[in-house]
């Protein structure tokens, strides 16, 4: 992957996947701004979220366009950025999509994820849905700029990992 010069990075994947862990132990390395997609989300996608009742693509359209402002913003400034979001299929991602923008796909099998789903405290997503999440995910395709990271390490590892695979200077 070539190398870019202030990237914002799309750290993506079903619920449970590790997004937001990553995300801040990556925040932590490089010390760049994060936002927490979920926090973006329209009050009426997480109410029927918390009542295990899937979002459709209609639902998801305002929280994708939210986090697309977020990325201009990032991307106007010259700065880099982390935000978290499923952006499961490739229409989502098409909307985010920007030369700078980085997807990192936080990839796992069904049950180890389901496992994490289940030991989560304080968060609206039931694991009931996590099946619904799988259904909808489409993979990076070979003409997406991104890459998938694997669920076996601890979450430093896979964020020194993403900062090796896009080789950036945490120091710097």
């Amino acid at each position: 992957m070539p190398r870019l010069a202030a990237p914002v990075l799309v750290l993506m994947g079903v619920a449970g996947s590790g997004k937001s862990t990553v995300a801040a132990a990556l925040a932590a390395q490089l010390g760049w701004p994060l936002q927490e997609g979920d926090d973006l989300h329209p009050a009426a996608n997480v109410a029927k979220m918390s009542a295990g009742i899937p979002l459709t693509d209609e639902d998801r359209w305002p929280w994708l366009h939210a986090i697309a402002a977020w990325i201009d913003q990032r991307i106007g400034r010259g700065e880099p950025g982390i935000v978290t979001c499923s952006a499961l299929k490739r229409a989502y991602r098409d909307l985010l999509r920007r030369d700078r923008v980085v997807f990192v796909h936080l990839a796992g099998e069904r049950e180890a994820i389901a496992g994490r789903l289940r030991s989560r405290q304080g968060h609206y997503m039931p694991p009931g849905l996590l099946g619904s999440q799988f259904d909808a995910l489409e993979s990076l395709g070979p003409d997406e700029q991104g890459f998938e990271i694997g669920l076996a390490a601890a979450p430093a590892a896979q964020a020194a990992e993403i900062i090796r695979r896009l080789r950036i200077d945490a120091d710097a």
